[in-house]
């Protein structure tokens, strides 16, 4: 044998065990609950088309459709019927909650909601085999099997009836009329007979009743619920954990459900054919359309029904093992998702506009001493720079080199400061001397004859007498001159002077 042989004769093998292995038959020991979940499991999942049975050939709906004439269905009704006026509390119970008898007409009931479904499915389709013989075009117009089975009814063999009748305004929206009519008269369908026409009507009333079984059902799940999972019915209300246990087949089974497959119970799915699906909205089931989810902004109740998807979750599994009976955890669980609705809703902080921080940078150390006025000297400005940086006023410098432009050597190599009032300083002390004391020595300064070495006083040798050739001798101040001149220069040009304000006459 050849390696591609062996390699087929494995391939071979493998294929009989993956069809052996991989799909095995269902047990005989599989519980009701979990027969039920798998038929809801049908019921929810689409049906290829090469897979559906065709109905039309069936003589009757009674032969393909048997759960409302069996005995299981009626005894069901008839002990719901007798329960639905009887109000029970949890104190009523005693022993475990799954030997009362009014427990177990609930988990049948339940059971019996999710073979109802099942059986609505059947006789659509055998509604729409028989009914595409006259209108094949209404499957694709009115995919919901409820609405197309009461159009059905309503209909019959006269299409002419989609004008302007108020029954099936009821049943369909005015746009969907509206196409249905227009496409009735361009329909290529035929008349149905006598016999096919009563098939069709027993089978209308026949999935019309169970539908209204399904809902009484319903209602007395709804009523029964504060004893059967009071928690759940906390948190959602009685109304949707109804719907979600009856759906789910019985607590056990919802409570073994994830979350995440708990939020797609009753998602409804819908192809319309050319219609706008903006009002369709994907994965939401029973929860999303709650009151608690949908009391919150649009944009909130995706993420609001996965949280309450989960409480419900822990709610069941509480209410599967029968603990809390007084709801004492479904109410903690509703706080504590109220709190967090509330949480999401609470408008943004406001932005305050805080000034700048402070600098961290703190004072510089100041330093004294010897050793830092040696510093200041050694790197503070020289003489020769000091005077390379100063220059004189009014006057015109001269550029040091030819390639640098208004760069001059300032007061180096020049007389005098360059200042226009420069400060007296006594040259003994060094010291500056006051205005007032300048005029004090000026007035001293001033001799009115010959000078002495005695503080600067007139001399006692000095006269004021001259000798004129008309007049003889004649007394005179030989110095009125150089006193006027000083006196004038002392006005004017002396370093004490000031500007004076004159005033207009």
């Amino acid at each position: 044998m050849s390696l591609a042989d062996e390699l087929l004769a494995d391939l071979e093998e493998a294929g009989d065990e993956g069809e052996d292995g991989l799909y095995p038959e269902e047990e005989e020991g599989d519980s009701d609950g979990e027969r039920s979940q798998g038929r809801m499991v049908g019921a929810l999942e689409d049906i290829p088309e090469e897979m559906e049975v065709d109905y039309s050939k069936a003589e009757s709906v009674a032969s393909i459709a048997k759960l409302r004439n069996s005995k299981q269905f009626s005894d069901i009704m008839e002990k719901i019927s007798e329960y639905i006026g009887k109000q029970r509390k949890n104190s009523d119970v005693s022993g475990p909650v799954e030997a009362d008898p009014e427990y177990r007409l609930i988990v049948a009931a339940n059971n019996l909601t999710v073979e109802i479904d099942n059986e609505l499915n059947i006789i659509h389709k055998f509604t729409r085999d028989k009914y595409s013989k006259r209108f094949p075009e209404l499957e694709s117009l009115v995919p919901d099997s409820l609405d197309y089975i009461r159009t059905v009814k309503e209909l019959g063999n006269n299409l002419e009836k989609c004008k302007n009748n108020e029954t099936l305004q009821q049943i369909l929206t005015n746009a969907t009329i509206m196409v249905v009519s227009v496409t009735a008269s361009t329909t290529q369908g035929s008349l149905l007979t006598e016999d096919e026409l009563k098939q069709l009507e027993e089978a209308c009333d026949m999935a019309l009743e169970l539908n209204q079984s399904k809902h009484g059902i319903y209602e007395y799940v709804e009523s029964r619920m504060s004893f059967i999972a009071p928690n759940l019915s906390i948190i959602v209300g009685a109304s949707t954990a109804a719907k979600i246990m009856g759906i789910a087949g019985g607590l056990t089974n919802l409570s073994k459900m994830p979350a995440c497959n708990l939020m797609l119970l009753g998602a409804q799915r819908r192809t319309l054919s050319g219609f706008s699906s903006t009002s369709l909205l994907p994965h939401t089931g029973f929860i999303y359309h709650c009151d608690v989810v949908q009391s919150l902004p649009p944009d909130l109740r995706r993420k609001a029904a996965r949280l309450v998807a989960a409480k419900c979750t822990l709610a069941s599994r509480v209410d599967s093992f029968h603990e809390s009976s007084d709801g004492k955890v479904g109410y903690d669980l509703k706080e504590e998702i109220e709190r967090k609705f509330d949480k999401w809703q609470e408008p943004p902080p406001v932005k305050q506009v805080k000034p700048l921080p402070a600098p961290l940078d703190g004072q510089r150390k100041k330093r004294g001493g010897r050793r830092y006025r040696k510093m200041k000297e050694r790197l503070g400005l020289t003489e020769i720079r000091k005077h390379a940086n100063r220059m004189t006023f009014a006057e015109i410098e001269d550029d040091a080199y030819q390639e640098d432009l208004g760069f001059s050597l300032g007061q180096l190599g020049k007389s005098g400061s360059g200042r226009v009032r420069q400060a007296q300083v006594n040259e003994a002390t060094k010291a500056r001397i006051s205005k007032s004391l300048q005029r004090t020595l000026q007035k001293q300064s001033m001799t009115y004859g010959g000078k002495s070495t005695v503080r600067d006083r007139s001399s006692g040798t000095s006269s004021s007498v001259a000798f004129t050739p008309l007049q003889g001798l004649e007394i005179v101040n030989p110095q009125a001159a150089e006193k006027k001149v000083a006196e004038a220069n002392q006005k004017y040009f002396s370093n004490m002077a000031e500007f004076l304000k004159v005033k207009k006459e």
